[in-house]
């Protein structure tokens, strides 16, 4: 999953260890069809895993609402919602609210976004745009936070985009994915280089879940993958730079995730999926 722009405060992650890993790809545009992904509702209850920043959080807690549906036939729409309350210490308190609202096509092509990032009730980031993608490249429109029209590269996927790609390299597979993610976060003018790790394949009888995957016959049959995608500033060499920040967590091959692990550098706060509701969507024609 994609948890959009950081709503904690963002101080940058340690590089992330690579031994053991053994493949790489650079996949191209081709969507595969086969790749369906689930429309679902999780929530994911948040708390403060570690704090290793040399200002020490208190506590940390919040929780984190996605609802996703569509098809690849329809496109896929996201309504996400992120509260974080962030406890320094010496009575500072801070409340982060981030609503965010995204349609992608099917085909990869288009993507459209809407988000608001409030802290204590005071809105910090305002984004609102679309993009569509061309033989050429990626143009993008912003009517938030300013009316701007420019030009991304051809490569640069989208969300649901990165995530179809990451289930089709796990199911190859393959152990690492580097690719230009774009999501309209935070200005709606950044691309972040990713770089995805993808850990052993879990079998469907190994390692029950524990939350609320485990009741799920939908969710009983389905392999699933450990990943852990780094976040980096454009522009530099993955490998060689510190990742902005990084997201774990493990990947069901119908793109539901569960055991979350948003690691923001001074601080990691850990997600529990606590509610799922899986819905039905008609098959394409």
């Amino acid at each position: 999953m994609r948890c959009a722009n950081p709503t904690l405060f963002v101080a940058g992650v340690a590089t992330l260890a690579m031994a053991g890993v053994t493949s790489a790809v650079r996949p191209s545009l081709a969507l595969n069809p086969e790749v369906e992904l689930a429309s679902h509702r999780a929530i994911y209850d948040l708390k403060l895993a570690d704090s290793r920043g040399r200002r020490q959080l208190s506590a940390a807690q919040g929780r984190i609402v996605y609802d996703f549906s569509g098809s690849a036939c329809e496109g896929y729409a996201l309504q996400f919602r992120q509260v974080s309350e962030i406890n320094s210490g010496e009575g500072k308190v801070a409340l982060s609210d981030l609503q965010a609202t995204t349609w992608e096509g099917g085909d990869g092509k288009s993507f459209r976004f809407n988000s608001q990032n409030r802290v204590n009730e005071r809105v910090v980031d305002a984004v609102e745009g679309n993009a569509g993608r061309g033989g050429a490249g990626v143009a993008v429109t912003l009517s938030k936070p300013r009316q701007k029209n420019f030009d991304l590269d051809v490569k640069v996927a989208f969300p649901t985009e990165h995530m179809r790609r990451i289930i089709e390299a796990a199911v190859a597979g393959k152990t690492l994915l580097e690719l230009p993610v774009y999501d309209g976060s935070e200005t709606g003018e950044k691309v972040f280089s990713t770089l995805t790790v993808i850990g052993r394949e879990i079998a469907p009888d190994e390692k029950k879940p524990d939350d609320a995957a485990a009741d799920k016959a939908a969710l009983a049959g389905l392999k699933r993958w450990p990943v852990n995608i780094s976040y980096f500033e454009q522009g530099g060499n993955s490998g060689e730079l510190t990742p902005v920040y990084s997201i774990g967590f493990e990947l069901y091959e119908n793109g539901i995730s569960r055991a979350l692990v948003l690691d923001y550098g001074d601080f990691v706060v850990s997600g529990v999926m606590s509610q799922l509701d899986l819905k039905d969507v008609a098959p394409c024609k």
